[in-house]
């Protein structure tokens, strides 16, 4: 039996809830899977994964800051971002010493790499969007991307490789890598789930879905909450607290919950009328596996998000507000023009790549 360690960014939780078919799709083929994450990731994966051996594998805390200029503050502690990509070098290397592994899995991970094991790199950012026009920063940026992506022995994107995907210019280079593949979404809601044990959810008109790092999560929840109060929607506000179980009654129509499992969550999201949510990429291909309409709300600063928002608006796809402007009743007026869509994974191509794995004669 092979071990591979599958080991995803702990960056909010949309790193580790993709890695949950990857994890599916191993253990189904026959490899031991060891869990290695920090924080709400691996929170989310030890209830997630209940019976699979976790390990904590600490990562880089990158605060996001109430001003929301993010990428000028990730452009001044990017010495620092680069150190703990070498501490997560050296981290993988004294595991290695401890654990029997085979492969490694690094969801956004780039320190995960080594000579001496098969590595795989999950990401989506095969470009890095710039919020500013700047050529020579733009070139930089990502020559330092691809000299990261390349140190591994493969990379699989998660998107379609046709028509620029979900995820657009941000997961279609240019010129394409020699080591990649593409493997479609990635969403845990691809699969049969067992039923929730809980009553009939019944129709709701709105599910708020919060994430992402502080402070930013917590502005917008006091945000949302605040508006919320003064309606009559039927709907649920989940605050992404995985370490948290509490729930409570914000109006007679309105319950709030610090987190719910994914059998429930997939019912509650097919029962709603429209998602508001952060436009992760994470988020996105939950969404679109299950064909609901949606309201992107990216979090400050974020470019990735910034993007991936304005992309599917400019499709005219999923509707999107800024943070700092958001009106609920404005938008939920507005996202009756952009109907959503519906784009499933088969998971044929993962399958495919996991059999190579098993065949491979280096490991």
């Amino acid at each position: 039996m092979k071990t591979v360690l599958i080991c995803p960014l702990d960056w909010g939780i949309g790193h580790a809830t993709r890695c949950v078919p990857v994890i599916r799709k191993f253990t189904e083929s026959g490899f031991k899977v060891i869990i290695a994450a920090d924080g709400r990731p691996l929170d989310f994966l030890k209830r997630e994964f209940p019976d699979i051996q976790t390990i904590h594998f600490p990562g880089t805390k990158i605060t996001y800051q109430k001003d929301a200029f993010l990428f000028l503050r990730m452009l001044r502690i990017a010495p620092r971002f680069l150190h703990g990509i070498s501490h997560e070098h050296r981290f993988l290397g004294n595991l290695l010493q401890k654990e029997h592994i085979d492969i490694i899995v690094s969801d956004n991970r780039y320190g995960l790499w080594t000579r001496k094991r098969h590595t795989i790199l999950i990401t989506h950012q095969c470009n890095i969007p710039i919020p500013f026009k700047n050529g020579l920063l733009t070139w930089f940026m990502n020559k330092l991307n691809h000299w990261l992506i390349r140190r591994f022995d493969e990379c699989w994107i998660p998107d379609f490789e046709l028509h620029q995907g979900l995820a657009g210019k941000l997961s279609h280079p240019p010129v394409p890598k020699t080591n990649s593949v593409y493997l479609g979404s990635l969403s845990r809601f691809s699969f049969d789930l067992p039923d929730p044990e809980q009553v009939q959810i019944p129709l709701l008109d709105i599910l708020v879905s919060l994430s992402g790092p502080e402070p930013q999560r917590t502005i917008f929840e006091k945000k949302i909450l605040q508006q919320l109060k003064t309606t009559n929607l039927r709907g649920i506000v989940i605050r992404g607290l995985t370490e948290d179980d509490k729930s409570y009654d914000l109006t007679e129509n309105i319950r709030v919950y610090s987190h719910l499992e994914t059998p429930q969550l997939k019912s509650v999201m097919l029962n709603t009328g429209v998602i508001i949510c952060r436009s992760g990429y994470s988020s996105i291909m939950d969404i679109v596996t299950v064909g609901k309409r949606a309201i992107f709300i990216p979090t400050p600063g974020q470019p990735e998000q910034e993007y991936l928002a304005r992309n599917m608006m400019d499709k005219k796809i999923f509707f999107s507000m800024s943070q700092r402007t958001f009106d609920l009743f404005y938008a939920l007026e507005m996202a009756k023009n952009f109907p959503g869509m519906v784009m499933q994974n088969d998971y044929q191509v993962l399958e495919e790549e996991i059999r190579k794995l098993v065949v491979s004669r280096k490991l």
